[in-house]
Parts: structure tokens; C-alpha cells; sequence
């Protein structure tokens, strides 16, 4: 469904996804990058602990949210990829309440 439309990555860097090593072009959001990789699993829904991914792809709905370098609630689709970056699913911050 998504694909690069030059098939030749010509300024390659290379980032880290749940341990997967990716080769993207330079240039490219984080977004962008996962999805061409085959990604669509971004994040945990807080409240059902669903699935969730990118759907603005411009910033507006945060369904894109990762953790890069450590750092979680990274939008993924304002985040230009860079050489080395170690990204991982955002995981759910999740309390089950007891009555």
C-alpha cells in the first residue's frame, strides 16, 4: 500500500526498530520510514491497548506516537529520520483498576 517512488535509496542511513535494522533515505520522517518498511503498529491504545498507527501523517492526531533514543511520545510523522536512531512501539501506559 505504501511504496517508495524512487526505487533506488540514493543518501541511505540506517535506524533501528524493535531491534530490526532499516535502511531508509536520508531525508524521510520516521513515518514515513516504518511504513515503507512494512510497519503499521506504532503505538498502544492507552485505554483498550489496541493497535494503533499513523493516519494525518502532518502532526494533527498523534496517532503516531514512538519512542526514539529513549524518549517516548516522539510524533513519528514530524521526526526526521537520522543515522543510529533506536525507535520501539509506544507501549501503553495501562492501570487495571480493581472494584
Amino acid at each position: 500500500m505504501f511504496k517508495r517512488v524512487m526505487t533506488e535509496i540514493r543518501n541511505p542511513i540506517h535506524i533501528e526498530f524493535e531491534g530490526q535494522t532499516i535502511t531508509v533515505e536520508k531525508g524521510e520522517t520516521v513515518a514515513a520510514a516504518l511504513m515503507l518498511a512494512g510497519h503499521g503498529k506504532f503505538r498502544e491504545s492507552s485505554v483498550t491497548r489496541e493497535d494503533r498507527g499513523p493516519f494525518c501523517l502532518m502532526g494533527v492526531c498523534f496517532e503516531c506516537l514512538v519512542e526514539i533514543d529513549g524518549t517516548p511520545n516522539r510524533q513519528a510523522c514530524m521526526t526526521l529520520a537520522e543515522d543510529g536512531m533506536k525507535i520501539r512501539v509506544q507501549k501503553a501506559a495501562f492501570e487495571e483498576t480493581t472494584r
